[in-house]
């Protein structure tokens, strides 16, 4: 009987640290499940240290080793597409290399996910460990928002860290846009997902590149991936200040003829020029940035450039 195999994708940017650890566990785990055959499928986003070098050395010392090193950085989303897209795995593992995600717990998503019950086993986590108390609070408040502008399930606190049949996979590689926010393809993609809660720990090498900025950046994506209300919301404040308009020109001219036009309130008149001009140029913005995401989709430009993989190692 041929036994079935795990495929782990472990998207990398600046882990040299981490990788030797990590692999040392996964290991370990692999000889513990010997009913099962694993592969290792490293992804290189551009790394700035000697990641890849490190991959090249697990590739020749284990075959069960892959990678694929990209031209320059992609961006983590790019790295978890280039792994999707090249797993051959029954099942397909999605898990980061600083130790966060433990490599102990595809034990127990193996055995909950082969029941065929569920088509994805995610970890999520409620503890947020490390966190600064103002990145608790706007991780609340996002998925708040998300929730509520999306049509989308998004599970507060939910890892990247995933087991998933190859159905389920083959699916979310068939969505080959551009602008990817991999939470939102993953439930788009819909079947049946059991949540684990578990409790992060610490790095165990290195530091997080994830900048509050770049979350940020990453919580737009998000919303212009999967939502059109901020469009739908420029355009219900249009009315309301046009009504709003419509109503002050009735009442000026009431006035006016009423008791005259005394000159006066240029105060309040510049201030009220200045925060509707304000307004406009926010959502201006805002269609601009759903324009500039189609005018990227149109281009067909590719979403990783591969550089280099294990079967160029000489």
């Amino acid at each position: 009987m041929k036994k079935e195999k795990i495929s782990i994708i472990v998207p990398c940017y600046n882990e040299e640290e981490s990788l030797p650890i990590f692999y040392k566990e996964i290991d370990h785990i692999s000889k513990e499940m010997k009913n099962v055959d694993f592969e290792f499928l490293f992804v290189n986003d551009g790394s700035r240290d000697k990641t890849l070098e490190e991959f090249r050395r697990l590739a020749k010392k284990d075959k069960r080793v892959r990678y694929i090193s990209f031209s320059r950085n992609f961006g983590k989303e790019a790295g978890m597409y280039a792994g999707l897209s090249n797993a051959t795995g029954d099942y397909v593992a999605v898990m980061d290399a600083d130790m966060q995600d433990p490599p102990s717990m595809i034990l127990t998503m193996y055995d909950e996910i082969r029941n065929g019950e569920y088509d994805c086993i995610g970890l999520r986590t409620s503890s947020h460990k490390g966190y600064s108390l103002l990145r608790k609070f706007f991780t609340k408040c996002w998925y708040r928002l998300i929730g509520t502008i999306s049509s989308i399930e998004q599970v507060p606190g939910a890892r990247d860290f995933r087991l998933m049949t190859r159905q389920m996979v083959d699916a979310i590689v068939s969505m080959q846009e551009y602008n990817r926010y991999s939470k939102g393809i993953f439930s788009f993609v819909g079947f049946s997902t059991k949540w684990l809660e578990y409790e992060a720990p610490d790095r165990v090498a290195g530091e997080t590149t994830w900048s509050f900025w770049k979350l940020f950046k990453y919580a737009l994506e998000g919303i212009l991936a999967f939502s059109t209300t901020p469009l739908v919301l420029s355009a219900f404040i249009g009315m309301l200040f046009c009504l709003i308009a419509f109503i002050a020109i009735i009442v000026i001219v009431v006035k006016t003829l009423l008791w005259g036009d005394p000159v006066g309130g240029w105060p309040s008149l510049a201030c009220i020029i200045m925060f509707v001009s304000g307004l406009q140029l926010f959502f201006f913005g805002v269609m601009g940035m759903y324009l500039s995401k189609a005018y990227l989709e149109i281009k067909k430009r590719p979403i990783y450039i591969v550089k280099e993989t294990e079967k160029d190692l000489k």
